[in-house]
Formats: C-alpha cells, sequence, structure tokens
C-alpha cells in the first residue's frame, strides 16, 4: 500500500495506541490509574511491564530500571516514555519519518518479542508506530492476561485519550511545530485557539483530527525553574467533563481548584501526584467533537 496515498495524511495514523510511563514506583502509579478508571489486564511476559486498560485507551506502565532517564542530579520517579500512533503501515511510517530526518531507537525486543519499529521524541521519549491494533494487537504476543481480570473494561464517563501536552525549550515552538508537521503532516491550530483550562502554548491537530499535541515553553520570569523538554502530562476527552470530576472524585481523584485552573464544563486538571504525575480532562466526544 502507497504511504502516501492519503496526502495530508502520509503515515496513515489513526489515534493513541498506547502511552507509556516508565517509573520505579509501578505500584503507586498502578493504584492512580485504577482511581483514574484504569485496570490492569495483563502482564508482560519477560520484563516488569503491566498493560492498564479503560475503553478504547491502553497505558504501560514499565518498571523495568532501564527505562527511566538516567541523566540528571534528580532523576523523575515517574515520566511519560513513550506515545504509540495507530498507522496504516508501521515499517513504511518508520522508513518515512527516517526520511525526514527523525532519529531511529535501537531495538529493545527480546526473544519471542515483537520489534516495534520507533524514533525519538521529546527528551527522552520514543514515538512508536504500530499497525497491529484490530483484530491481532501488540498485546497478544507480548503480554500474559491476568487471571480474572477484565479484557476490555469499560471507560469511565465516556474517557478517551484527547491529547499530550509537551514542555519544550524557550523560543523552540517552531522547531517542535516543523518536527510534528514534516514528520506527520499534524497542523497547528490558529492562534489563541485552546481547548480545556490550561490556555497556553501551541496546539498542534493530528491528520485524523483525533487527538492534539500541546507545546508549552517555559513561563516568562521562570529563570531559576527546572525545565527540561519532555511530555509532561496526558490528557482525556470527556463527554461531560463536571459529570466525569464528580465520579473521578469519589474514586479519590483531586482535582486543583484554583481559580485559573477550576474544573468548568471545559476542562479539569488533576493535582500533581506522587512522581509528578497529572491528568487533566477536555470536553470531548469519541471521534474529535468538541467544544
Amino acid at each position: 500500500m502507497d504511504i502516501n496515498e492519503t496526502p495530508h495524511n502520509p503515515l496513515g495514523i489513526d489515534g493513541i495506541e498506547f502511552v507509556e510511563y516508565a517509573t520505579s514506583q509501578p505500584l503507586a502509579l498502578g493504584a492512580l490509574l485504577e482511581r483514574m478508571g484504569f485496570a490492569a489486564t495483563a502482564r508482560h511476559r519477560s520484563r516488569e511491564v503491566t498493560l492498564y486498560r479503560q475503553g478504547a485507551m491502553n497505558v504501560i506502565v514499565n518498571a523495568d530500571p532501564r527505562a527511566l532517564p538516567q541523566a540528571g542530579d534528580a532523576p523523575q520517579s515517574t515520566v511519560i516514555s513513550a506515545i504509540a500512533l495507530r498507522v496504516r503501515d508501521a515499517d513504511a511510517a518508520y522508513r518515512h519519518a527516517i526520511a525526514m530526518g527523525a532519529w531511529a531507537i535501537q531495538t529493545r525486543a527480546g526473544v519471542m518479542e515483537l520489534n516495534i519499529p520507533g524514533v525519538h521524541g521529546a527528551g527522552d521519549s520514543i514515538l512508536y508506530f504500530v499497525d497491529r491494533f484490530r483484530d491481532f494487537s501488540i498485546y497478544d504476543v507480548d503480554f500474559k492476561p491476568i487471571p480474572h481480570a477484565p479484557s476490555q473494561p469499560p471507560a469511565l464517563a465516556g474517557m478517551h485519550f484527547f491529547g499530550v501536552v509537551q514542555a519544550i525549550g524557550e523560543g523552540r515552538t517552531a522547531e517542535w511545530v516543523d518536527f510534528y508537521q514534516q514528520l506527520m503532516d499534524f497542523r497547528p491550530l490558529p492562534e489563541g485557539r485552546y481547548f480545556g483550562v490550561v490556555p497556553k502554548g501551541m496546539l498542534l491537530e493530528s491528520p485524523c483530527h483525533g487527538f492534539y499535541l500541546q507545546l508549552v515553553e517555559p513561563p516568562a520570569g521562570a529563570g531559576g525553574l527546572q525545565w527540561e523538554e519532555q511530555l509532561i502530562r496526558v490528557g482525556f476527552g470527556a463527554p461531560d467533563v463536571l459529570g466525569a470530576v464528580r465520579e473521578l472524585k469519589q474514586r479519590g481523584i483531586v482535582f486543583v481548584d484554583r481559580e485559573a485552573a477550576q474544573s468548568s464544563e471545559k476542562g479539569a486538571l488533576t493535582q500533581l501526584y506522587k512522581g509528578g504525575v497529572s491528568f487533566e480532562l477536555v470536553v470531548s466526544t469519541p471521534g474529535g467533537q468538541h467544544a
């Protein structure tokens, strides 16, 4: 199949397959995900990796010590280490990305494991390309179901992946816009158009119109602030944000109540949890319709 048959979606992107966290605190992160409505459904056959699911969303918790960045005086205990994009042809998508200047990653596949092609993303993160997500998935090979766990737990309050927030260096917005536009044909939204309750930075829309990337430079006057280029937060869409907030509060999730980011029908922001993890809710229905 010709990778260029869809001119404005060169990789045939069709949403986010999974978001992966690398962590030294897998139990704490797992408990937080369960409060967010996810259920542990499977474990990797040979590594300290657990698959959490709800609805159409997959989140991977990777507790392999090699998965965390080793640089820095005080390395983070939990980071978003990878995003996997659903594409028409993973190998063709990988070759296209490399041809457009992306940096290849070294394969991490072991014996009897799938080799998922990917390139370097923000910081130490990886952008994977996955084309096995329908009748046969990548999890059928690498993971073993957890006994008595639900294989397809329903989505809480209609939640679905909405996007990912990425911290970038000062003055680097144009470079990152070029990176995502050239590699995958993400398109910047008009200046001043935002979703949710955190109106900052630049929003890029995926070519499938199903999710967004938010690029955020350090705030003005933040000279002493430690600010590294990395993926910092996952956003979930929900048709009824305030209804989702009520359900999540009942499950023990705490939301930011400051005036600047107060929960509303447009969106909500959780507190920063142990390890530096937070989540965002944005009004949206599955399929990309939002306010």
